[in-house]
């Protein structure tokens, strides 16, 4: 049933499933809001190696405005993940069911504000950077926060660096050749096949929400925004819902 899904996909809980199957959901979230977000901004706001980049070049080419905005950009992410694991910690120590799922909730509303509000914030500035910028890179590392402790780091939604050298990796495994190893000896070099669909699944996911968040934000603007905030919302209603019924017994 689709409630218990959701009580599953977002609950205290875990399996490799519904941490596959988060992971999966929340990579289409990212994806779209990065892509869109470079529509809406001119700036890519899950990518912190490259805004990492461009502080130490803005403050080599003496264009200190472009390096500052790169710090708020790197602060507020820093911040979101943080807040996170506030959340979290917060919740497991009050055993709420919802310890991961309340984090996501405040995800879809910061991302339903920056839909209705998007436009305004972005003349006004925090950080060295628009505060459409901080609140989009407050949210992503918000997001990371979550799915990396809720997998012990194994998955990640928003670095896909990372995710494509893992895949080089397995694929190098896939198709070296164990010269004068048994398969059954521990020296058999194997692909991780699991592995490899996993972080396939979430490159694919990352890549088709780029293309709906590109295409939404082509037409709609910042209301692009409103239906990954639905999503983010659905995914983590139930268990914040058990965490109510609970606390009226």
């Amino acid at each position: 049933m689709p409630i218990y899904y959701l009580r599953r996909i977002t609950g205290r809980e875990r399996s490799e499933a519904t941490n596959r199957h988060l992971g999966f959901s929340l990579a289409f979230v990212a994806g779209a809001m990065n892509a869109g977000a470079f529509l809406a901004v001119k700036q890519y706001t899950t990518h912190m190696t490259g805004i990492t980049s461009s502080i130490a070049h803005g403050f080599i080419e003496g264009d200190y405005k472009f390096a500052l905005a790169g710090v708020g950009a790197i602060l507020s992410f820093l911040a979101g993940a943080a807040f996170s694991e506030i959340l979290i910690n917060w919740g497991r120590n009050n055993e709420l069911h919802s310890e991961y799922a309340f984090p996501l909730m405040v995800e879809a509303v910061l991302l339903l504000i920056f839909g209705c509000l998007g436009q305004f914030f972005c003349q006004y500035t925090g950080l060295f950077v628009s505060i459409t910028v901080m609140l989009l890179c407050f949210t992503m590392g918000l997001q990371n926060a979550i799915i990396t402790r809720i997998s012990n780091a194994v998955v990640r939604t928003t670095h896909v660096t990372g995710i494509l050298t893992d895949v080089g990796i397995e694929f190098g495994r896939m198709f070296f050749w164990n010269r004068r190893v048994d398969q059954a000896d521990e020296a058999y070099i194997r692909a991780n096949r699991q592995k490899l669909y996993l972080l396939g699944g979430l490159w694919v996911m990352f890549l088709l929400g780029g293309l709906v968040g590109a295409f939404g934000f082509l037409f709609v603007r910042y209301y692009a925004t409103i239906p990954l905030a639905v999503i983010l919302a659905t995914l983590a209603f139930v268990p914040m819902y058990d965490d109510v019924v609970r606390s009226k017994k």
